[in-house]
């Protein structure tokens, strides 16, 4: 398992769950094409490669290659490092008929393959910097962000507080707080807006 700090982007849930089973860290999905209109999700991803710094793997296909062109225009240049999949003929197995260019994508490739995009780019020599305390899901509860009656209403004041897409799971919530913040940043945060909603 490659364990690495930096936030790995790709398009779609396939690649993720198949990201998942090299990487140890933070993946986020464009959705596609869906990204560009995106305004929460183009701002996390923002927020998210200034902090800690993006990996792009998307498609080797013309899709692929202009949702990474994208990514990388709305990110600062230095925060952005590129990794690519070779051209290989062929379908997922998901797939009833190969893409529009006959290429496989992120999801179908071999762990072999992924994992040699991974250190051409550099990604597997880093070593992951532990933080101090990671947030929990007991902490997610204790503080009233789920499995309360309120816990809808204060998670929703949270996503909107960090400028993150409304859709945000708990879980996934989690995942991107420990990415960019401190225990004690999100402790703050959290009494701020308890403090607001007491008001």
């Amino acid at each position: 398992m490659i364990k690495t700090d930096r936030i790995i982007i790709v398009e779609g849930k396939y690649d993720k769950i198949r990201l998942s089973s090299v990487i140890d860290g933070v993946i986020i999905e464009t959705d596609g094409f869906s990204v560009f209109n995106n305004k929460r999700k183009q701002a996390m991803i923002r927020a998210l490669a200034e902090k800690k710094g993006i990996l792009i793997l998307t498609d080797s296909d013309a899709a692929g290659f202009r949702i990474r062109s994208y990514i990388g225009s709305i990110v600062p240049p230095e925060t952005v490092t590129h990794a690519y999949i070779p051209d290989i003929l062929g379908k997922e197995k998901r797939k009833s008929a190969p893409s529009k260019e006959g290429k496989i994508g992120v999801e179908g490739i071999s762990q072999i393959v992924l994992i040699t995009a991974l250190r051409q780019a550099g990604i597997f020599c880093e070593e992951a910097e532990e933080p101090a305390r990671k947030i929990t899901k007991t902490d997610f509860y204790e503080d009233g962000i789920s499995g309360k009656s309120q816990s809808r209403q204060l998670r929703q004041a949270l996503i909107k507080k960090l400028n993150l897409p409304s859709r945000l799971s708990a879980n996934s919530l989690l995942q991107i707080i420990n990415a960019f913040m401190t225990y004690e940043e999100y402790k703050s945060i959290i009494e701020g807006i308890k403090n607001a909603q007491e008001k």
